[in-house]
């Protein structure tokens, strides 16, 4: 489990943020800074990328899972970045309806070291605003 710990830890210096790990799941937040309206209101609770990493095997391979809240018009850039470099997207949807700008969340996957992972997702998080 230490091999793990240290992991998690690299994992969330690649991306810049404090790891959690829970149910031998290694994750990390990243706040999202948009103005955003639902409904006409502010919004800030649903404004974040989610990265994770588990199943860890004795190659090194990991099942690596990411989400994010994205704009319209961020979606060709982050997408090319991630595709690039191997990475499956696996769904593109809203959550919500009536928001301002119109946001969607993005979902990516893949199975290879998660260090590997964590910065092929560092390289595209730079092309968001």
């Amino acid at each position: 489990m230490h091999h793990f710990d240290t992991l998690c830890q690299q994992y969330g210096q690649i991306l810049n943020k404090k790891p959690k790990i829970k149910n031998g799941v290694c994750s990390v937040e990243i706040e999202r800074h948009l103005n955003v309206t639902i409904q006409g209101r502010p919004s800030r609770g649903e404004l974040h990328a989610g990265l994770s990493f588990e199943s860890l095997d004795h190659e090194g391979n990991a099942l690596n899972l990411g989400e994010t809240v994205i704009l319209e018009e961020e979606i060709p850039a982050f997408t090319n970045i991630l595709v690039r470099n191997g990475i499956i997207i696996s769904a593109i949807h809203n959550h919500w309806l009536y928001t301002k700008p119109t946001i969607l969340y993005l979902h990516f996957q893949s199975v290879e070291p998660p260090l590997h992972f964590a910065h092929k997702v560092a390289e595209a998080m730079k092309v968001l605003k």
